[in-house]
């Protein structure tokens, strides 16, 4: 089912009695998911996009703006009749029903040309058992499931009707690190298997880029950038996407463009082919630093973290914004670790300039001599 958001706005009136203003968590967002897609609204607390998860389940109604499903505008529908499976963060499982029971509750209210059989409901149940796996579970009750199986089964149950869309409200914050892993490829398996658009509510950047096809960058209620999670990755549209995605986080200076030249602190870097002289912050992703002892970007070395077959090189340098700066190279580069300074060259892909003011990306041209240098 595609889905799609025209021009949507919720504005919440302002709890300070002083202001007058509302607040706006979110603003004239324009989306459209292809159907069959898992897309991923990623960006950190209070951003709007629990809101615009519960906008597009009918539990909130917009203050401006139209919701469709596929040909059909939905904007006014209340949630049981959207056709929707929602999967919340704490489970919302019925505690003194068993798994069999809590699957089978939403086929319970069908009503008119919808109603099953006992039968039919009890196949559905099983199939949407199998498909989380735990069909072996359907007697227990929740308090006698880990964390991980509670959700798989408020899963099923989000999808024992076969919605034409689901949505997942951070449904793995509750889980330990190795469950969330694990149930974030299920919920990836699941939805292949299904089919079935997924719009996945996440704060985690890593959750969001491993399974999503497309995510949904959001700041303050606003569409930051949409796109592959990989695309958005090397290429983001601003500051807040580059700091936002990746882990090391990226690495942020403040950089000056003198006649086509980058310069950090008083370090020529980079030749930046049409840009002009202005102030700049530099963003350099931790893989974009090469090893050279004639680098010609200095900084105070710190540390290395050994990571198997990496090195995080720790140094610092005076124009940057991070405390430390973090340079992830292969473990077969050798640090001179009786030198109080290590040297980079920067790949160039993995360095982005952004406007002071606007925070709003800089893009300078890529010659093909440059390219060829950072191969060798």
């Amino acid at each position: 089912m595609e889905v799609i958001l025209q021009h949507l706005t919720k504005k919440f009136p302002n709890r300070d009695r002083k202001k007058s203003d509302d607040v706006i968590a979110v603003s004239d967002l324009n989306i459209e998911i292809e159907d069959g897609r898992l897309i991923g609204l990623l960006g950190p607390s209070g951003c709007g996009k629990t809101t615009t998860l519960n906008l597009i389940s009918g539990l909130l109604k917009p203050t401006e703006g139209r919701i469709f499903f596929g040909d059909e505008d939905v904007t006014q529908l209340p949630p049981e009749k959207r056709g929707i499976g929602l999967v919340f963060q704490n489970y919302a499982l019925y505690p003194h029903l068993t798994v069999r029971q809590n699957i089978l509750f939403p086929l319970q209210n069908l009503k008119g040309k919808d109603k099953l059989s006992k039968e039919e409901m009890r196949q559905k149940v099983l199939e949407a058992a199998k498909l989380v796996q735990i069909d072996d579970l359907l007697e227990r009750k929740p308090n006698e499931l880990s964390g991980g199986q509670q959700q798989r089964v408020a899963i099923a149950r989000a999808l024992v009707k076969m919605p034409k869309v689901l949505l997942l409200d951070e449904p793995l914050s509750n889980l330990d690190a190795r469950l969330r892993l694990q149930t974030r490829e299920e919920i990836s398996r699941i939805q292949k298997e299904t089919g079935i658009t997924t719009i996945f509510v996440t704060h985690d950047q890593d959750e969001a880029m491993s399974i999503s096809d497309i995510i949904v960058v959001m700041k303050q209620g606003r569409v930051q950038q949409i796109g592959k999670p990989q695309d958005v990755y090397d290429s983001p549209d601003n500051l807040f996407v580059a700091k936002f995605l990746g882990t090391p986080p990226i690495n942020v200076f403040d950089g000056q463009v003198r006649a086509q030249k980058l310069y950090i602190g008083k370090d020529c870097v980079l030749e930046v082919k049409g840009v002009a002289d202005r102030d700049v912050f530099v963003g350099i992703r931790p893989e974009g630093f090469l090893l050279k002892e004639d680098g010609a970007f200095v900084c105070k070395r710190k540390g290395i973290e050994v990571m198997g077959r990496d090195i995080s090189v720790v140094s610092t340098n005076e124009a940057s914004l991070n405390s430390t700066i973090r340079s992830i190279i292969s473990s077969e580069n050798k640090v001179d670790t009786g030198s109080a300074t290590v040297r980079f060259d920067l790949r160039l892909k993995k360095v982005f300039l952004f406007d002071k003011e606007t925070e709003e990306r800089i893009y300078f041209e890529i010659g093909e001599l440059q390219d060829e240098k950072e191969m060798v």
